[in-house]
């Protein structure tokens, strides 16, 4: 099926063909992302007004929308231009105005005449002791009161377009959704008790109370579903696509990753035994590895990902491991080289500061195979880096890597298995959204051994008292990050600046004992600063958040966090996490200035109260929204109209397992329920995932 089935065609004309609405309308109408009558279709109410008509407007709570029944009395002229021209009506108990400014009177003398019955409705006040209604929204004979709701839904809105213009298009929406097959399991729709498509949306598009406007009323949560569904089908399908694609068995004899684990100075936690049985048995089945691994801080990723390199070894093969950043990439030699040695192996590193022949040795013994396992940064994509045989690649932070780099990466060898690693805790519906084509390895344990971290909150109007106890700690040989929100004084934002900071604590605490990392400094600037630091030459080290991914220094045991409350949860996490990697105590201190907004309060309490980055990264999730929780430039999670991934992560994982499950079943979706998907796929805009089935 190459292109869209024909009976959806009326829902992918322009809005100017719908009832009421002309180009300019429709221009408007494309601000808030509606272009099709279908966009219209999946632009829900937001609320309601209850129009239900009672007998009279005494006794209602008032100011109020009111609907009654009225005869017609008087009009009272406007005295003034522009001035208040009022009408006198009754209902069963009582009289009231109603009142129009700018009046034409010809128009309301025939719309109202004297003696006619009317239904009215619109917002009531009293004024001067007597109830008002100022410009009904309905003026209707009661032979017709069928044309005005009982329950108003209420639509988003744009500049140039009315409640009105949007109730009469969506009506005229509504009445060309066709037939179409049901793409939802049976099973599935008899538990969850929903309506078919074409019902769901007429009931989403004609509330009868504020019930259902709720995410969990059956028609809402069917069309939630449907988008998942669609989303979830499309990634099934990228992950069929890629599991078709002929991989290479990668099986090793197990005898370099024992000889790794017998040196290791504890045991595994099971978390970590599990995830290396989950990357072998990808790594020898024939179908190409697409796995993220992902772990809070301080899970031990790293050893994971390295036995998986080590089994690459294994099958007489080569192995890559990317860091986003250089520091990263020679943090991974200096924890990885000891072990190697126990393996056996040659590991090398390849930047983009090695230059000349030293650049030529290492693509020498890169092609020739004795490289066995090479560590680098985006210098690894550069055309003349030629592998001899790689099988494994290991991406660390897959947030700083595009898919593109992903796949470049894969081109290096033939049919390269990936495992993406990261360190930011995904709550589950955004793993879902997001990564759904991958398998996932969750690292939820900490290796024994690892301290807890004391988190303290402290305002920035005891900072001698800081500076007091960073001496005594220095005194006692501890080492202390000291991390700094912005790295230039900014007029806009006056921030207490890296640079200022850097100058006060060495007054205090000693010229050589505090050293400075920035964003801004010069990488060999930066790298030897951070070496000063690794090696305990400088004991504080001041630093913008430069240093908050993978660096390890053992003896850094206290971490003070200046104007924490600015700082998202994840970043105060990830900051925390690079204390605590030693035998000593260990300290975060969250500097704040206040005083604290609720936000930050309850962030900031959050640290406090646990370590578990998977519950900071829900309450993240639930305090600020998916697109923040990630970054919206890199977050990759899917903008839906209906559905809502945070609080319907129930939904998305029935719909992934779903998805998966009609495509084993029916991989070319040719099935009366297949057929009825594709049509799905085309109704949610999904174009890529049809071209997945016809290339497939």
């Amino acid at each position: 099926m190459s292109g869209r089935p024909e009976i959806l065609f009326p829902l992918f004309a322009g809005t100017e063909t719908l009832a009421g609405i002309g180009p300019r309308t429709a221009a408007h109408l494309q601000t808030i992302g509606v272009s099709t009558p279908r966009d219209l279709l999946m632009t829900l109410p937001y609320s309601g007004i209850d129009r239900r008509p009672r007998d009279t407007v005494s006794g209602a709570v008032l100011p109020g929308v009111l609907t009654v029944r009225v005869r017609v009395g008087t009009h009272l002229p406007a005295r003034t231009k522009g001035g208040a021209y009022r009408i006198n009506v009754a209902d069963a108990e009582t009289g009231f105005q109603l009142v129009f400014f700018h009046a034409r009177p010809d128009y309301l003398l025939k719309v109202l005449p004297e003696g006619s019955e009317r239904l009215v409705s619109g917002k009531t006040e009293v004024f001067d002791g007597m109830p008002q209604m100022v410009h009904p929204d309905f003026i209707v004979a009661p032979d017709a009161a069928s044309e005005m709701p009982l329950y108003e839904p209420v639509y988003p809105l744009t500049s140039g377009v009315t409640q009105k213009v949007m109730y009469r298009a969506t009506r005229d929406a509504l009445g060309r959704f066709p037939t179409a097959g049901e793409w939802i399991d049976p099973s599935q729709m008899d538990t969850s008790g929903w309506p078919d498509f074409g019902d769901a949306l007429m009931r989403a598009h004609t509330p009868q109370s504020d019930v259902d406007l709720q995410l969990t009323a059956p028609a809402r949560e069917r069309l939630a579903y449907d988008e998942m569904f669609a989303h979830q089908i499309t990634l099934a399908l990228a992950r069929a696509r890629d599991r078709r694609r002929p991989g290479r068995i990668t099986d090793g004899n197990g005898e370099r990753q024992t000889r790794v684990l017998k040196s290791l100075p504890y045991e595994p936690t099971a978390a970590q035994s599990r995830a290396v049985a989950e990357i072998n048995a990808d790594l020898a089945a024939p179908q190409r590895m697409n796995r993220l691994l992902q772990g809070d801080v301080g899970a031990g990723k790293t050893i994971v990902a390295f036995l998986a390199l080590l089994r690459a070894v294994e099958a007489g093969g080569q192995g890559v491991m990317m860091a986003p950043t250089e520091i990263l990439a020679r943090q991974h030699l200096e924890s990885l080289v000891e072990m190697a040695e126990t393996a056996g192996v040659a590991i090398d590193i390849l930047t983009g500061r090695d230059k000349g022949a030293e650049r030529r040795r290492k693509l020498e013994a890169l092609a020739s195979g004795a490289i066995q396992i090479l560590l680098g940064t985006h210098a690894v994509f550069q055309t003349d880096v030629i592998f001899n045989n790689l099988r494994v690649a290991v991406i660390d932070e897959q947030h700083r890597f595009g898919v593109r780099q992903r796949l470049e990466l894969g081109k290096k060898g033939d049919a390269v298995d990936v495992l993406v690693m990261t360190a930011t805790p995904i709550p589950r519906s955004l793993a879902l959204a997001q990564y759904g084509d991958m398998d996932v390895s969750v690292l939820d344990e900490k290796p024994p051994g690892r301290k807890p971290v004391r988190t303290v909150m402290i305002s920035d109007t005891r900072l001698d008292e800081v500076t007091e106890r960073l001496r005594q700690a220095i005194a006692d040989g501890r080492q202390c990050y000291w991390v700094c929100p912005l790295v230039e004084e900014s007029e806009a934002v006056d921030l207490t600046a890296a640079e200022a900071r850097y100058r006060m604590l060495r007054a205090a605490l000693g010229e050589g004992n505090v050293g400075l990392v920035h964003g801004q400094m010069p990488a060999q600037d930066k790298d030897a600063a951070m070496r000063l630091f690794q090696s305990g030459d400088t004991r504080v080290l001041v630093a913008t958040t430069v240093i908050e991914v993978g660096v390890n220094v053992p003896a850094a045991s206290i971490m003070v966090i200046e104007r924490a409350e600015i700082f998202g949860l994840a970043q105060l996490h990830q900051l925390r996490g690079r204390v605590g990697r030693g035998t000593a105590e260990s300290t975060c201190l969250l500097m704040y200035h206040p005083p604290l907004s609720d936000s930050a309060q309850r962030r900031l309490e959050v640290l406090r109260e646990t370590e578990d980055g998977f519950v900071i990264a829900e309450t993240d999730l639930q305090m600020r929204g998916a697109g923040d929780v990630i970054g919206t430039a890199q977050s990759g999670v899917p903008k839906f109209r209906i559905a809502d991934p945070e609080r319907q992560a129930g939904l998305m994982a029935t719909a992934q397992s779903d998805a998966r499950r009609l495509l084993h079943d029916d991989p070319t979706l040719t099935s009366p329920r297949g057929q009825a998907a594709r049509v799905l796929l085309w109704l949610m805009s999904k174009e890529e995932a049809i071209r997945l089935i016809t290339v497939g």
